[in-house]
């Protein structure tokens, strides 16, 4: 069946969760999609409560997508205080936002834990199953950690997208970061242009969403609003508030992980998905 026939037969909001969900690829459909200015990829990880119970009313109302990223690491399966249910989470995906895979155990992928990521990965692949959730596209490195040889397996696991932080170029304690430029970074090492942190003020967030012009696209790395059990990543309430409706007022969009479909499945594979990254620290350190 050609790709108008599919069109006809199922309408766009339809060919659009085709696309999402990889049944189809848009090269067997349209043309890349202009990246706009002012485009931003909000994730939250760790499955903390106040996701479900802060983050998710105030993206709603605001008109915002997300990805969850989810984890049953840390104190999740005993403390229902600091950490979703499963039955929260898939109301996430009910409500729209993308659910993405953190790891059974919240396990930094090094050398020493490659053996272990598919496991690690088919575990919430399964309990995702169990609650009525798409197997996830999105992967979000825990701890930030990456490895060279875990690539081809998020591939292999059928991960289309996976978001790191902006180590190595930036330190972790900055909360810094780059812009993600598709055809420059791989899909699969994709750059989180701030990290929130409890210091953080407006001014933070602005300096990280306005990176997102010519081309490239921001990517802000949440976890907690608030955060108890990790108070160095602690964002607060009111803070939250103030940057969602700042990013509503000036005309940003926030979109999920997956919703990139469009804009990056054009994009060229970078040859060397690292040169980039040296590139980069090559440049800070000059400056």
């Amino acid at each position: 069946m050609n790709a108008i026939l599919r069109m006809r037969r199922f309408g766009w909001n339809q060919l659009r969760w085709l696309l999402v969900s990889g049944w189809i690829t848009c090269a067997t459909t349209c043309a890349a999609a202009p990246i706009p200015d002012k485009l931003v990829v909000l994730t939250f990880d760790d499955s903390v409560a106040s996701l479900h119970a802060n983050v998710r009313p105030l993206l709603k109302q605001h008109g915002f997508s997300a990805t969850f990223f989810i984890t049953e690491g840390f104190t999740f399966t005993t403390n229902k205080v600091d950490y979703m249910t499963w039955e929260q989470i898939a109301e996430l995906h009910r409500d729209g936002f993308e659910i993405g895979n953190h790891t059974r155990s919240h396990m930094g992928v090094s050398a020493d834990t490659l053996g272990r990521l598919r496991g690690e990965v088919e575990f919430i692949n399964q309990r995702c199953a169990e609650h009525g959730i798409p197997r996830p596209v999105s992967f979000g490195y825990p701890g930030n950690a990456i490895h060279p040889a875990a690539l081809p397996l998020l591939r292999d696991l059928g991960f289309r997208y996976a978001r790191r932080g902006a180590q190595p170029e930036y330190a972790y304690e900055t909360g810094r970061g780059i812009p993600f430029e598709p055809g420059q970074d791989h899909l699969l090492l994709i750059p989180t242009t701030g990290d929130a942190r409890p210091t953080w003020t407006l001014a933070n967030l602005t300096n990280a969403v306005t990176q997102a012009r010519e081309g490239r696209i921001a990517v802000l790395q949440f976890h907690g609003v608030p955060d108890r059990e990790h108070p160095w990543v602690n964002t607060p309430l009111e803070r939250f508030r103030e940057y969602l409706a700042w990013m509503k007022s000036n005309g940003y969009r926030g979109i999920a992980l997956r919703d990139l479909g469009p804009y990056v499945e054009h994009a060229p594979v970078p040859a060397d998905p690292w040169a980039i990254i040296e590139r980069r620290k090559t440049a800070a350190a000059a400056k």
